[in-house]
């Protein structure tokens, strides 16, 4: 027998049923988390300095500056105004990327897989490593191959595979790591690749000017630094997505 179904009862059915389902929100903020994994996702606003500090600080030092859309570092007197870029995320296996543009004879770096305790490691090379950032031509710092920009500084890299543009130029860094497997990439060429953590890795950095560090090299997650060293150099389109 079909009985008839009056709007009162229709509305007290719907509402039953809206209020069995699953709280909304936990159930959007996992989504959300889960989401981001292999996408891309901004590091940087270009308006302001956000997801950053300086390392060992909770602020960012004078030094950096936001302008024309990028961060730009210029040398300051001031100690204090000085120190690493550092993200305030930690990040385990990604993939990468940003533009950098050097002033002739700059020095500078990318420097990742940061531990942050600044009682214990005083800079972030203390444990993190180095893709190179470097006016190849006119820095003092272009002697050794594996120094050149875009090498993992002072243990891989060759002149044959170090391709930076002219100073004044952008330049694309791309750092792809991912459960140990390790890939540097400049301008579209493959700059070095590597194995991180297993016995070669340790046999290498024993090799290089960061076996008196222990930690160095050691941590499998980590923060992404931007290096102060005393040049003029300016960074812009920085994302990553995490793999």
């Amino acid at each position: 027998m079909i009985r008839s179904i009056t709007l009162a009862g229709i509305l007290a059915v719907s509402t039953f049923c809206l209020s069995s389902k699953n709280p909304e929100p936990a159930a959007t903020k996992e989504i959300a988390n889960v989401s981001k994994k292999g996408k891309w996702v901004k590091l940087f606003d270009e308006k302001t300095t956000n997801g950053w500090h300086t390392y060992g600080k909770t602020t960012v030092g004078k030094c950096w500056k936001i302008e024309n859309k990028t961060i730009h570092l210029t040398p300051v007197t001031e100690k204090s105004d000085r120190g690493d870029l550092v993200t305030d995320k930690e990040y385990g296996n990604y993939h990468l990327q940003l533009e950098w543009k050097v002033a002739p004879k700059c020095n500078s770096g990318i420097i990742f897989y940061v531990h942050e305790d600044p009682s214990k490691f005083k800079e972030t090379y203390f444990t993190g490593m180095e893709m190179q950032v470097l006016d190849n031509i006119e820095a003092e710092d272009n002697k050794k191959e594996n120094h050149l920009a875009g090498t993992l500084y002072d243990l891989l890299g060759t002149a044959a595979t170090s391709k930076p543009k002219p100073v004044g130029e952008w330049n694309k860094a791309e750092i792809i790591s991912n459960n140990g497997k390790l890939d540097l990439i400049l301008n579209g060429i493959t700059v070095t690749s590597t194995t991180l953590w297993d016995d070669n890795w340790k046999a290498m950095v024993a090799n290089s000017k960061f076996r008196t560090m222990p930690a160095f090299g050691t941590y499998k997650t980590g923060k992404i630094a931007l290096q102060y060293h005393g040049g003029d150099v300016s960074y812009r389109n920085i994302r990553i997505k995490e793999l």
